[in-house]
């Protein structure tokens, strides 16, 4: 058998170094070629994207010398089960019309969904489908009302995956060569003619092709090449799954599809956050985001080369899984991806540490704002300037402001600043008002006016710049606050017997005139 798998990954090669050359040839002359556009393409000039038509011509001619080999030497080229191969082949064919009429005429969303729901659909009628969901359901066989819906969920959401990450030259028939060769070894070891020989069939086509895919291509892949390619392998990997272990079953192909698989979740999950349609194209992708931290073209290829080469090699650890494989699998890939994403710098990630933590410091957030709601009662009840002074000191003494400035606007009728000028008064948590100047810091102004509309003056407050977030709901202190100080000014610099304190010896608190 070594043989023929070596003729036929060789035969599936050669046809398609001469198919790809001649698509290239045909789609330039008659203008099928995909344009620069949208701001996200890498490409400047015009080149086909119809590569997939070379890679399914090589596939399917190379299964069509398999077959008649096996018609030819029944015994010597066993468990070549035709029927079987058709029930794979056919919705194949389906998805590269698709990627076809996509290619050429372009194809909304709903249309490919439905098309790779109906492809997914004949897998599942075949008797490929996913039949064991460890996670949920341990050992048990799924029923058919289960199976099919996670099957469908699987081949799309394969199929899209490596469609997805078509971004730059190679990159998608790259890693996607990576994991064929993974199902290549996962069919011998189990002894799956079938699946070995359409793997290496399908390895030799895309191998032949990259060589006019790589950086600079000269042709794309197009989704007639991404759709099919990400079809075959979801399919190959549910054919797998019928005579591999549980856990080789659904650990195997998840792995070593690392890099499709993350690219889609980490592009669904930043669009949920950021409040943007999930189809929308952009360009956040990985590989965009690792062109922008000053990689080449070709750079970037060969570093998604090596995670995908990664992944591949951990999930073959799980050919013999045991506890402790499966959790330095795990380990590995884990933290492999957890420093990957830090390093690209997303802001949606970002935004949901900042959420993240500020959940953690939710306690003294509460603290924080229950000390100005406080502050706010207690200011309804003030009877004079001293006791309004204390309350405004205990509610920003324990927050995470650092100083205020209280400039009050004596009105003609005040007892207390009767033909005085303003006057101001400061609080800090430094020994002088000066220390806070002198920091890099921020400041919020409060324009203090009376539910009478009667301007008092205004609140200012200071903090020093700081990577800790501000640990206190602001709209506590732009809303109620301003207008029960501006009435508690009103009431207690209206009344007689207030005279307003110059306080002594307190270097936090101090009056000045201007």
């Amino acid at each position: 058998m070594t043989l023929l798998f070596f003729s036929i990954f060789a035969f599936s090669l050669a046809v398609s170094f001469v198919a790809t050359r001649q698509v290239r040839d045909v789609a330039t002359r008659r203008g099928w070629v995909s344009l620069p556009r949208d701001g996200r393409h890498v490409h400047e000039s015009p080149l086909p994207r119809l590569g997939g038509v070379a890679i399914f011509l090589a596939f399917s001619v190379s299964l069509g010398v398999c077959l008649g080999l096996s018609l030819i030497f029944p015994h010597r080229v066993d468990g070549l089960v035709s029927a079987t191969l058709l029930r794979i082949y056919v919705p194949a064919c389906l998805i590269f019309c698709l990627g076809i009429y996509d290619d050429l005429h372009g194809a909304g969303p709903y249309l490919k969904f439905a098309v790779q729901a109906i492809a997914a659909a004949m897998l599942f009628a075949g008797g490929m489908r996913v039949f064991y969901l460890p996670v949920l359901f341990g050992q048990y066989t799924l029923p058919w009302f289960i199976s099919l819906p996670l099957t469908v969920l699987w081949v799309v959401a394969i199929t899209n995956a490596f469609n997805l990450i078509d971004g730059l030259d190679g990159l998608a028939a790259g890693s996607a060569l990576f994991s064929t060769m993974v199902f290549f070894v996962v069919a011998l070891v189990n002894h799956s003619w079938l699946g070995s020989l359409m793997s290496v069939a399908l390895a030799g086509a895309i191998l032949g092709f990259l060589r006019f895919n790589f950086n600079p291509a000269t042709i794309f892949l197009g989704d007639s090449g991404s759709l099919f390619i990400g079809f075959m392998l979801s399919a190959l990997a549910l054919a797998g799954a019928q005579k591999a272990p549980t856990l080789v079953a659904v650990a195997i192909p998840v792995v070593s599809f690392g890099l499709p698989i993350l690219e889609t979740l980490l592009s669904i999950l930043r669009r949920l956050i950021s409040g943007r349609p999930i189809f929308t194209a952009d360009r956040e992708h990985i590989h965009h985001k690792l062109l922008q931290m000053g990689f080449s073209h070709r750079q970037v290829v060969i570093v998604l080369y090596a995670v995908s080469a990664l992944f591949a090699m951990l999930s073959l650890f799980l050919l013999w899984p045991t506890g402790s494989t499966l959790g330095l699998v795990l380990a590995v890939v884990g933290t492999g991806i957890w420093l990957g994403v830090q390093h690209l710098n997303y802001l949606e990630f970002g935004e949901l540490r900042r959420v993240a933590q500020r959940t953690i410091d939710q306690r003294f957030i509460v603290i924080n704002d229950l000390a100005v709601r406080r502050a706010v009662q207690e200011l309804k009840m003030a009877g004079d300037f001293d006791q309004l002074r204390s309350v405004l000191i205990a509610a920003f003494d324990s927050n995470d402001f650092d100083a205020f400035e209280l400039q009050l606007k004596p009105l003609p009728g005040d007892q207390a600043a009767s033909g005085e000028a303003d006057r101001h008064f400061h609080w800090s948590k430094f020994p002088h008002m000066a220390a806070i100047s002198s920091q890099p810091s921020w400041k919020l102004t409060l324009d203090l006016v009376t539910t009478s509309n009667q301007r008092r003056g205004s609140l200012v407050v200071y903090r020093i710049y700081s990577h800790r977030d501000l640990q206190l709901d602001v709209n506590l202190l732009i809303s109620e606050f301003p207008a029960t100080l501006a009435d508690a000014l009103d009431r207690v610099l209206s009344t007689p017997e207030v005279l307003v304190p110059a306080v002594q010896g307190d270097s936090r608190f101090q009056a000045a005139n201007l």
